[in-house]
């Protein structure tokens, strides 16, 4: 019972400071390829100051396709992928006939299925949103962009984007309430040097964490960092890849008898005349690292079928495995040295061909640890010193609009799933919710108990055996 009512008071008290506080302010920051267990492989003293004064969730089970356009989209919309319509990193749209590039991405066509939570943020309560790189925010979707913005350029620097955001942050008008902040690494030199190279990875996760590390002393300095909700998550982990572990498509089926519209490890295939024929020539490879599924044959559980986006045949492979089509032309392929600066060329993410370059790749079936991301927070909206084992990425949205105070769009995420991050929210879990109905009910029976006992200590004792005294008028006492 002193459980329970320590429980209610601090729900009430911490409910009575938000409100009593200014209007909540929420900055969204994306690690690209920041595998989960990284956390636990190396030193991030930075991350870790961040999170022993906030919350982590250790796993994030993110959409499937696990790549990078189509996570970061679900994250801000709280929609699986056949939901919100960008589907993959290159897509076709059959009834359109147009074609979708992380070259070509600022058409609104392809963003318009959903709306991210910038626009709800300034179509609710007067918001203003800014954006640093965040995959669609230069792209004016339900005719709208963050009212400050950073058009993508990977020659911008982590620093001169935090000074950006600080800056809007800290002095603009309208004052911004809701951030968010991109930056390529890890993602780049995981694909580079794979997650088994921990030297590498060691030395670029430093990197990271004292980027981490520059935030937080920007926003301190600004006088914003106990004010400020700060999450910073990811998209997607890493899978160690190898030039050895190819699955090649033209030994199975002749190139005149498809397109492919974006390459592994998910392949999106598109069949030029006979679907059924295209199927059954993948089906009968020789190959056991490839699963070949028809489009309405797709796992329920990938909530990857309802969308025309989707093509009509998916190839996924096993993990650590790669399609191509040919091995011979990756064998001498370069990157295209327009893409080097700042290492932008994410391999099989942004240039297909360059597969002997890239031992390190994403992409695979959500399930995967190695695919999971994490997440980390900390501010006046969040807990301090909690640790929470597994979310989903979609829902981040609903948590992120309740800190906000917005009215969420339709979307495929639970709050209830992220509340026992939250201060303002009450928060028992089924085994505690069990301990204190046990431990309420031991304290009632001990007090029952008690009561007992005492009661039959007031019940007046039997008095001492006394010889019985005779009166005058008693006859004799019998003598025996």
């Amino acid at each position: 019972m002193n459980v329970l009512v320590v429980l209610f008071v601090s729900a009430v008290v911490s409910s009575c400071s938000r409100l009593g506080s200014s209007a909540p302010r929420l900055l969204l920051v994306s690690f690209d390829g920041f595998r989960a267990d990284y956390l636990e492989t190396y030193n991030l003293p930075h991350l870790q100051e961040l999170i022993e004064d906030g919350v982590l969730v250790k796993q994030v089970t993110n959409a499937f396709i696990t790549k990078t356009f189509p996570n970061h989209y679900s994250i801000v919309t709280g929609l699986y992928e056949e939901s919100h319509g960008i589907v993959a990193n290159d897509m076709y749209d059959p009834d359109a006939k147009k074609k979708f590039s992380q070259f070509n991405d600022s058409d609104p066509f392809w963003w318009n299925e959903a709306v991210p939570i910038w626009v709800t943020n300034q179509q609710q309560r007067n918001g203003t949103s800014a954006a640093a790189m965040w995959p669609g925010t230069d792209v004016r979707i339900n005719n709208t962009t963050p009212r400050f913005f950073m058009k993508y350029n990977f020659s911008v620097t982590f620093e001169e984007r935090v000074e950006k955001i600080v800056k809007w942050l800290n002095s603009s008008d309208p004052v911004v309430n809701f951030a968010t902040l991109y930056w390529e690494e890890p993602d780049v030199s995981g694909h580079k040097y794979g997650p088994a190279d921990t030297e590498n990875m060691r030395r670029v996760l430093k990197q990271v964490d004292q980027h981490i590390g520059f935030l937080t002393s920007k926003l301190k300095a600004s006088g914003l960092w106990d004010s400020i909700n700060v999450i910073i998550t990811s998209d997607h982990g890493m899978a160690q890849c190898s030039p050895k572990k190819l699955i090649v498509l033209d030994n199975c089926i002749g190139r005149g008898n498809y397109t492919l519209i974006d390459r592994s490890p998910v392949a999106a295939v598109l069949p030029k005349h006979n679907k059924k024929y295209v199927y059954n020539l993948l089906k009968r490879c020789d190959d056991r690292h490839m699963k070949v599924y028809l489009k309405e044959e797709i796992p329920d559980r990938f909530h990857y079928r309802h969308n025309k986006r989707i093509q009509p045949i998916i190839l996924i492979a096993d993990e650590g495995w790669t399609i191509v089509q040919n091995e011979a032309p990756s064998k001498h392929a370069q990157v295209p040295e327009t893409l080097q600066p700042q290492g932008f060329a994410r391999c099989l993410d942004l240039y297909p061909q360059a597969v002997s370059s890239c031992v390190g790749d994403h992409g695979y079936d959500n399930t995967l640890p190695s695919m999971h991301p994490f997440l980390a927070a900390r501010g006046p909206a969040f807990r301090r010193g909690y640790r929470q084992s597994m979310i989903n990425n979609v829902d981040i949205y609903p948590m992120m609009c309740h800190i906000l105070g917005l009215t969420p769009q339709p979307h495929n995420g639970t709050l209830s799933h992220t509340k026992c991050l939250l201060a303002d929210q009450w928060c028992i879990h089924l085994p505690e919710a069990i301990g204190i109905v046990i431990g309420g009910l031991l304290v009632l029976t001990t007090f029952t108990c008690i009561v007992i006992i005492i009661t039959k200590n007031r019940v007046a004792s039997p008095r001492p055996f006394s010889r019985l005294q005779l009166q005058s008028d008693d006859d004799d006492p019998l003598i025996g």
